[in-house]
C-alpha cells in the first residue's frame, strides 16, 4: 500500500504543545523498566520534555488514531533514540524501534523468547503493528518463520515508511508473510507451532479475548505442543472509554484463559506492582534451565520471572 492511498496523511510535522512534557502510555516493559519512570522526566515533569519529542506523522485511519513519535537522543529518558508507533486516543505505544539494536525492554522481548519451546511449524503474531516482535524473533532465531496478521492496512504503510519494514521483507522474504485482515481468523488455514498474540482496539485488549470461546478457537489453531504468548495488558495501558480499566479488563483477560487452559497458564508481571501489565503463557512452565540454554544471553533473566496463574496476579 502507497501512502497516497491514504487519506488524511500528510507529509509534515504537526505543531506539539510548548508548555508542557509529552506523556506516552507505555505497554509493558520489563521489570528494570517501570512505567512510571518512563513517563516522568529527570526533572520530574509528567512525561518527556517538548524539545526532545518530534512528531513524524499523524492521522486518522478507519480503524487507528495513528501517530510516530521520535524521541532525541539527547533525552534524560529510557526511550531517549526511539521511534514510536501510538495507536489510540491515549497514545499507547504499539511498536518500538531504534536505529543500532532490536532489542526494547519491553514485552516484544519477552515474546522473543517464546521459539524455543515450540515444535516445527509456523508463529502467527496476531496484532503486528510496525513488527517490533517479528524483527527481534527474525534476526535471534534463524529457523523462525513468521505468519502476521494485521487489521489495519494504514498501520502496514507507516511500518514500511518509517520502521524499515520494506527492508525486513525483504531481507526475510522466505521467512516473513504478513496479512491484512481479522487477526482472529488467522487459524482457519493452517495451524501454528506457536502464536503471539498482541491485539488491542481502542487503548484496551480486545472483548473478544475476555471470551472463552476465542481461546477455544485460537487452541484448535495450535499444533501439537503448541503454545500462545499473550501481551494483556494491565494498568499501565489506558482505555479511550474512561469507564473502562485495563487492571480489571486484564484480569478478565486472564479468567477467560484460565478457563480454556487450565493450570497451564503462567504470567509474567513486567512492573514491580504485579498488577501494572502482564504477558501470559499456554502450555504449562518448561523445564527453565532447559529453556534458558536455548536463548540468547540478553533474554535468559525472563525465564525466571514467570509464575502460575493465580500466584502472579
Amino acid at each position: 500500500m502507497n501512502f497516497p492511498q491514504i487519506p488524511h496523511l500528510h507529509y509534515r510535522n504537526f505543531p506539539l504543545p510548548t508548555t508542557a512534557p509529552i506523556k506516552f502510555h507505555l505497554s509493558p516493559f520489563n521489570s528494570t523498566y517501570s512505567p512510571q519512570s518512563a513517563t516522568k522526566s529527570s526533572s520530574s515533569d509528567d512525561g518527556i520534555p517538548v524539545e526532545h519529542v518530534k512528531t513524524l506523522v499523524k492521522f486518522k485511519s478507519r480503524h487507528n488514531y495513528i501517530r510516530v513519535i521520535q524521541v532525541s537522543r539527547a533525552a534524560d529518558h529510557p526511550l531517549a533514540g526511539s521511534r514510536l508507533l501510538l495507536l489510540d486516543a491515549p497514545g499507547n505505544i504499539h511498536s518500538i524501534s531504534y536505529l543500532f539494536k532490536s532489542l526494547t525492554n519491553a514485552y516484544f522481548d519477552v515474546f522473543a523468547t517464546l521459539p524455543p519451546l515450540l515444535p516445527p511449524g509456523p508463529i502467527g503474531i496476531l496484532g503486528f503493528g510496525a513488527g517490533s516482535a517479528a524483527r527481534i524473533i527474525l534476526e535471534l532465531h534463524p529457523d523462525a518463520a513468521i505468519h502476521a496478521w494485521e487489521l489495519d492496512p494504514s498501520v502496514l504503510a507507516v511500518a514500511r515508511e518509517y520502521f524499515g519494514l520494506d527492508k525486513l521483507e525483504k531481507k526475510y522474504s522466505e521467512r516473513l508473510k504478513i496479512y491484512t485482515g481479522n487477526a482472529l481468523n488467522a487459524g482457519e488455514k493452517e495451524k501454528f507451532a506457536g502464536i503471539l498474540i498482541d491485539l488491542f482496539s481502542k487503548g484496551c485488549v480486545i472483548p473478544e479475548l475476555q471470551d472463552a470461546e476465542t481461546w477455544e478457537k485460537l487452541r484448535r489453531s495450535l499444533r501439537k505442543g503448541g503454545r500462545m504468548m499473550v501481551n494483556v495488558g494491565g494498568s499501565c495501558v489506558e482505555p479511550e472509554d474512561i469507564r473502562r480499566d485495563g487492571k480489571v479488563i486484564m484480569e478478565e483477560t486472564l479468567r477467560a484463559m484460565h478457563e480454556v487452559f487450565g493450570r497451564e497458564v503462567d504470567v509474567l508481571s513486567l512492573d514491580n506492582r504485579k498488577d501494572d501489565s502482564a504477558v501470559a503463557m499456554t502450555g504449562g512452565m518448561p523445564d527453565a534451565d532447559e529453556w534458558r540454554k536455548k536463548l540468547p544471553r540478553p533474554l535468559k533473566f525472563y525465564v525466571d520471572m514467570w509464575k502460575p496463574y493465580g500466584n502472579a496476579c
